[in-house]
This record gives C-alpha cells, structure tokens and sequence, in this order.
C-alpha cells in the first residue's frame, strides 16, 4: 500500500522559524551567535522557553520539551524548527508528540545526533520528511560558507544530481554497486535503539545513512550486531557510512579497529557500501534529506549520490505517495 509524504515547503528569507532545544541545554553564548547566523540569513527567529531551561542533562523536563515541540508543529506560521543541539532526550518524547499537527501543517525539522530520533519518528508516524543538518549552538557559529551553501540548498528545494560533496571529499568504496531507494538515516546508535519499536521506518530498499561519534569499535560492533540479526542489513538497498568521530580504540586495551568491524559486517554486502562520507559530528559537512528518494553509485569511478526529489515542496502542490 502506497503511504503519502507530506512535504514541508521551501524555508525563504522572511521566514518564521522556531529555534528549540528537545534534548540537552545548549550553551547561551553559542546559541546566540548561531541566532545571529540565522537571522543574518534573512529568518525571523523565535526563541523557544527550553533554551533556558535546564533539568540534569535535560533542556527541561519531558513535558515541557514535547509541549514546546508540538506548539511549533501545530503553528501555521512557522516554517521550519531548528534544534539548538543534540545530546540526550529526543527518545523520551516520540509517545508524546502530535504527529496529527506534524502532517497537518509540515515543516522542515533541522538538526542532527539526538535529533534523529524525531526524523525518524517524524517520517515513520507522520510520513513528513526532514533535514540531517547544522544545529544552532554546535555547528551554526563556526559554519564554514561551503556547509552553509549546501544546507540552504537543501531547504530550498534543490535535489543535486550528483550530490557536491563539501570540501571536495572522496568517500571509499566498500562494496561496489548502484542502488535507488529511500534515502534514511542518522545517527547509528540512536537508530538502533528504535529497533522493535513503532517509530522506526521501514527500511525494507532504503539507502540506509549512519554515522557517530565517541563510540568505540566494541560498541559499534554490538549496534551492527542488532542491526544484522534483527535482519535491517538483509533489506538495504545501499548503505553509506559517514565520519565515526572519536571512535579509535582505547590503546591501554586490545581490540579491532573501526575497519575491521565494517569489513567483518558489510565486507560482503550484495548492495553498495560507501564509507568516509562527508557527514556527521564535523563542522565541515553535507547536509541530508531523510525521507526523499535517492541513488547510489559506488564504483572505480568513485562515488555518487543523487537526490530523486527535493525534500521540500512550494504550496498547492499535491502529496505524494511512495511504496
């Protein structure tokens, strides 16, 4: 049966976005000069009460994050949500959120790390897709004009074919191949941790994308266990690997590198592996759509991603549907 996307529309100078912080407090100082970034950009930013609040780990209690979080998506006149950063939290408001309001009126949901447990929920619940991109108080003060210029492409409306990558990278080829599917992902061990539950996608022919940060290799090794043996690695249609940031092994202990454990996992995909991809916990970056169609060409000639579609539509145009 065919599921309708409901798309977000193009984010513009002028617009009105909310800036919020569903999982950890951010840093004051940093917070308002990635404000500044945006504002200088042409949004008009409205600070959400969680930017101040604090609670342990947490930017406030779980209420108060979901309640703050289903305003935004309930307001017809914001345009998209920016997270100011990631860190913990998101897992705890998916039984929380209004995924009515969230397909009612779409927008462009902006962050990374923590932040895709609500992509995935967000697509898995509501079928609204998202963007893998620069959070306000971790990336947007430092963001060179290169991962700046790919972001606003993104929420625009451009769908590269191929994708430039940013800073003239050149992901690794594991397994050779193309593939065409549902461009999904985010962080690996937020993924994993949806596994058997009713906000993770269907990830049966999706170009599946992962990365990480201060994992090391066991860990790593144990989140590509449950992934295999709950039978994800079996459905993919492709698989590209970002930067594992922070990832080496400690060198007091013995133990596998990073590759070692891709190798033992993906060596032998029957799908395209890509791995290096310029994504994840790094300033310089591509930004990702999640939940647009994609294709994947990994070969001696190197690497391609093209996007199929935008993740964003103008108003009045129809939803579309997708097997």
């Amino acid at each position: 049966m065919a599921v309708v996307r409901h798309y977000p529309p193009p984010l513009r100078p002028g617009d009105r976005v909310a800036v919020i912080a569903p999982a950890s407090p951010p840093d004051p100082e940093k917070l308002e000069a990635g404000i500044r970034r945006l504002e200088a950009a042409g949004l008009t930013v409205e600070r959400g009460q969680t930017l101040a609040l604090q609670r342990g780990y947490l930017a406030g209690d779980d209420q108060m994050r979901a309640k703050e979080l289903n305003h935004y998506l309930q307001r017809t006149d914001i345009r998209a949500i920016f997270c100011a950063r990631g860190g913990y939290g998101c897992l705890r408001l998916l039984p929380l959120l209004d995924y009515e309001a969230a397909t009612r009126t779409p927008k462009l949901l902006i962050g990374y790390s923590d932040i895709t447990a609500l992509h995935l929920a967000l697509l898995r619940r509501a079928h609204v897709p998202g963007l893998s991109g620069p959070m306000v108080a971790t990336d947007w003060p430092l963001l060179d004009r290169e991962t700046e210029q790919r972001f606003w492409e993104m929420a625009q409306g451009a769908a590269p074919h191929p994708l430039s990558f940013v800073g003239n990278a050149s992901p690794h080829v594991l397994r050779p191949g193309e593939a065409e599917g549902l461009l999904i992902g985010g962080t690996l061990s937020v993924l994993v941790r949806l596994i058997g539950t009713p906000y993770l996608p269907d990830l049966n022919g999706a170009i599946l994308f992962l990365e990480d940060v201060g994992e090391a290799p066991y860990r790593i090794d144990g989140m590509l266990a449950q992934l295999h043996l709950a039978g994800v690695l079996d459905r993919l249609a492709g698989l590209i690997l970002g930067y594992f940031t922070e990832c080496a092994p400690a060198a007091s202990a013995p133990s596998l590198t990073l590759q070692d454990v891709l190798h033992d996992y993906l060596g032998r995909a029957s799908y395209p592996v890509v791995t290096d991809f310029p994504y994840g916990h790094v300033l310089s970056k591509n930004t990702l759509p999640i939940g647009v169609r994609a294709r994947l060409i990994a070969g001696e000639a190197g690497v391609q991603l093209s996007l199929l579609e935008p993740v964003v539509r103008a108003a009045g145009l129809s939803p579309e549907s997708f097997p």
